[in-house]
């Protein structure tokens, strides 16, 4: 559904920190189903942990914030031009639970739903997987604001 450029025209991260590689499915204000792909050739494997790369569950939290965001933006009545002097700051990431590794190899699927909107505020459950179990959740809140 959306490519990673399309995906780059909407986050402001940049490699190393852009942790969406594509957008498979979304239903605007309501979720979105997103993944990135893990490669040993992951920044983060340099440090985490040498001989035992596991991917920090920090990364996974951001992906699913980032997945966040893009269901936030497209999901928001702006415009391309009012879009352009906006960006999304999280608030809370709370009940995160990490409850299997991801390693090199694996497919992240991050799933977001939205809990609620209220004003700028925008509420979402987040869930990631790997070949269909559940690796991370979290709530976050989020608030889109002007540059």
């Amino acid at each position: 559904m959306l490519d990673i450029l399309e995906i780059q025209k909407l986050l402001p991260h940049r490699y190393p920190l852009l942790l969406v590689d594509r957008v498979t499915e979304m239903e605007l204000g309501k979720s979105i189903v997103a993944y990135k792909n893990i490669s040993i050739s992951e920044p983060a494997f340099m440090g985490h942990f040498p001989g035992h790369p596991i991917y920090p569950g920090v990364m996974i939290l951001e992906g699913l914030a980032q997945a966040g965001g893009i269901l936030a933006s497209k999901s928001s009545k702006l415009s391309k031009e009012e879009l352009a002097s906006k960006v999304i700051y999280f608030m809370s990431i709370d009940k995160a639970k990490f409850r299997a590794p991801v390693k090199p190899g694996d497919q992240l699927v991050y799933k977001v739903e939205v809990d609620r909107i209220k004003g700028a505020v925008i509420a979402l459950i987040t869930k990631a997987y790997v070949d269909d179990k559940l690796c991370a959740q979290a709530e976050m809140k989020a608030m889109m604001v002007d540059i």
